[in-house]
């Protein structure tokens, strides 16, 4: 029968079975390793080892998992109470054997504890891993240490650097786990375990002495050059999966004691480093961005169990597809026939692909799709719960749409447009339902892409939009609440870079040379390849457009883009690009025409005159109220442009320019180039106050 023997402070409780003591953490919600459990674990485990009638320990988390790992507020700060990795070393240390007991999730610092146990036990169920790469660290508790000694440096490259969990059946194949245990008794079955490992007389496995895995590494060093060729693509401008790759190398081949020497100056290194803050910035900006101070999280959201999606385009097929995947019946309109049939076959396709890559098994490829109904009939829609529009961004046809759908929605149903740009005021103004009319602005492709921009209108209800962020996130996404504006926080932004950008080329810088810069800061690309990848006659009509742009001579010789094999670039039939004779020639007439004085500019230039005034129209926006916070901002810019997580967003990189510099650039562009770049008025409060975006 169990007894407890010691509670230390609440946050360990040690209960004993025989001969066995039971560690049982119990600092909710996820057993975070901070100051009070890591000093919890340590007298608990001393009190284990001194107490004679203990033969062996088990450490077993309490709640819904082992633990989650270090508690990141805690960085940066001064070290209190024992450090993880001292921990670690002490319970490896232990005299009697231990074992790391493990369901829900043991990650980061919570592996590295498990790691330092003598063996370790887990239900099928749960998942293990060491994510800290995404937050621009290494697992600074010896992780990068053991793990390559338990499964070898190819397989722990994959888990460090990837950072993404496994599953303990995939742990245990790797050797990383010694035994499953049933689902609804892994604390009677760990028991048990230590009492086999006791009444047979097993040594104390410690991690630290094992050599045979690692013998790889040191026998065929080039395993690590063929890995940062492998993902030098995914790792580009990230500073910690350089360092994760570095420890393990250490760990290959340099002594056990030397090796963590080495892994906790690469930490020391990266913690402090503004990647790292950047990185931490956006994990807490992510789960704030949920937070609307007069939409309460306890809001009633509306039931939805169909959804309606007008236009099968590449938009109404992307937006089905996320309701699809989440289980939950879709039914999609289109005028024509020909267009119905192709945007079904492309969800399709979508989905076979994804099926052959082993991503997804066949059956389910039929389950989603039989999830979906398709119509000619708008009328079809009125049983949806939500619907949603995603058709041209054309303002005549969404108003009549929505006068439509005003006469066909269930009461209570919620009208959402796509549009990435169009007054959703206007749009709501068309129905006698204004309250039920929200914005669900899904960036391409929908599919893929995890942004959601939840546009909130004048008179948009807040049970509705509690609804759009909830079914936001049951899709998978990272819904952002914005207001309404011209191209809302995201494409409003971006307006700035294009303007900037199609300004220098005319000066004379190349667009080859803008998207250079722009893509060594750390974005996926520069403005003009993504026009092309875009389609340069997005908007643009041979009757409408006068030849005066760029764009538009570009058109007018059907250099649309890579869908033409030139736009900008020109294209090979893999869609490789180079720079183009021809648009250097018609950047030069447009130049001319303009009377636009030719010159060079440097890439300090070029960043600043694309990217400065993209934060200073963030604090525009935030001066208006259009975000509720600084971080949402950034959060939009990750998710929907692939701004680098490492630079934290416009915003947060904003800061760490300082705002007096990124002022004091704008003002003498102003000087020179006019009004484009006048500072905001907020932007000048916080220089002033020595204050950045974060005080706000």
């Amino acid at each position: 029968m169990a007894q407890d023997v010691n509670a230390n402070d609440n946050v360990v409780s040690t209960a004993r079975k025989g001969a066995v003591a039971v560690l049982t953490l119990q600092s909710g919600p996820v057993n975070a390793l901070g100051t009070a459990l890591r000093q919890g674990i340590l007298a608990a485990v001393e009190a284990a080892e001194a107490d004679a009638a203990v033969k062996a320990i088990v450490l077993i988390g309490g709640g819904r998992m082992f633990s989650a790992g270090a508690d990141i507020t805690e960085f940066g700060k001064p070290q209190s109470g024992i450090s993880l990795p001292d921990l670690l070393n002490r319970i490896e240390a232990s005299t009697k054997p231990v074992v790391a007991a493990i369901h829900g999730n043991a990650l980061g610092g919570g592996l590295e504890t498990a790691l330092a146990c003598h063996y370790r036990v887990a239900v099928p169920s749960a998942k293990v891993g060491l994510p800290e790469v995404k937050l621009g660290i290494l697992p600074g508790a010896g992780g990068t240490q053991r793990l390559p000694r338990v499964v070898g440096p190819r397989k722990a490259l994959d888990v460090i650097v990837g950072g993404s969990p496994i599953g303990a059946k995939a742990a245990a194949a790797m050797g990383l786990i010694d035994e499953l245990a049933p689902e609804d008794s892994l604390r009677a079955h760990a028991v048990a375990f230590a009492e086999r490992v006791v009444a047979e007389g097993r040594p104390l496995l410690k991690i630290r002495d094992r050599d045979d895995k690692i013998a790889e590494g040191r026998e065929n060093p080039g395993l690590f050059a063929a890995f940062r060729e492998e993902n030098a693509r995914k790792t580009r401008g990230f500073e910690a999966p350089e360092a994760c790759i570095a420890c393990i190398e250490a760990a290959c081949r340099l002594p056990f004691d030397e090796g963590l020497a080495f892994e906790r100056a690469e930490f020391q290194k990266l913690v402090s480093g503004t990647q790292s803050a950047a990185q931490r910035y956006v994990f807490f900006a992510e789960r704030q961005a949920a937070k609307i101070p007069d939409v309460p999280d306890d809001t009633p959201a509306r039931p939805i169990a169909r959804v309606g999606v007008i236009g099968a385009g590449t938009m109404g097929g992307g937006i089905s597809m996320n309701f699809l995947n989440a289980g939950i019946p879709v039914t999609i309109v289109e005028t024509k026939r020909d267009a119905l049939d192709r945007g079904i076959k492309t969800i399709r396709t979508n989905y076979e692909n994804t099926a052959k890559k082993g991503r997804l098994k066949p059956e389910d490829v039929e389950t989603r799709m039989g999830l979906l109904t398709d119509t000619l009939e708008l009328e079809k829609l009125a049983e949806c719960d939500l619907i949603i529009e995603a058709v041209f961004e054309d303002m005549g046809i969404k108003k009549e749409i929505f006068s439509k759908l005003d006469t066909i929605a269930k009461p209570g149903a919620i009208l959402a447009s796509n549009t990435s740009y169009l007054d959703i005021d206007a749009i709501a103004a068309m129905t006698g339902r204004p309250a039920d009319v929200i914005g669900m602005h899904f960036f391409s492709p929908a599919n893929v892409m995890r942004l959601l921009e939840v546009v909130r209108g004048e008179k948009t209800a807040k049970d509705v939009i509690a609804t759009a962020m909830q079914i936001g996130r049951k899709v998978g996404k990272i819904p952002v609440l914005v207001g309404v504006c011209h191209g809302f926080v995201g494409n409003r932004m971006l307006a700035q870079r294009q303007r900037e950008a199609n300004r220098l080329i005319l000066e004379g810088v190349t667009p080859w040379d803008v998207d250079r810069v722009v893509y060594e800061f750390g974005l996926p690309m520069g403005p003009f390849t993504m026009s092309d990848l875009a389609g340069l006659d997005i908007g643009w009509s041979r009757e409408t457009n006068k030849s005066e742009s760029v764009r538009d001579l570009l058109c007018e010789q059907d250099r649309r883009g890579q869908k033409t094999s030139a736009g900008f670039y020109d294209y090979d039939a893999k869609r490789k690009a180079t720079p183009s004779k021809v648009t250097e020639e018609i950047i030069a007439k447009v130049a001319e025409r303009q009377g636009v004085k030719r010159r060079d500019a440097t890439d300090q230039e070029i960043l600043e005159r694309t990217l400065y005034p993209m934060i200073n129209e963030g604090a525009k926006i935030l001066e208006e109220g259009k975000a509720i916070r600084a971080s949402d901002i950034d959060i939009v810019w990750i998710n929907g442009y692939g701004w680098p997580v490492y630079r934290g967003g416009p915003m947060f990189w904003a800061d760490t320019i300082g705002l007096p510099k990124v002022l004091e650039r704008l003002r003498a562009y102003e000087a020179e180039y006019g009004e484009d770049f006048k500072p905001s008025a907020l932007l000048e409060r916080l220089a002033a106050e020595g204050k950045g975006f974060k005080d706000l």
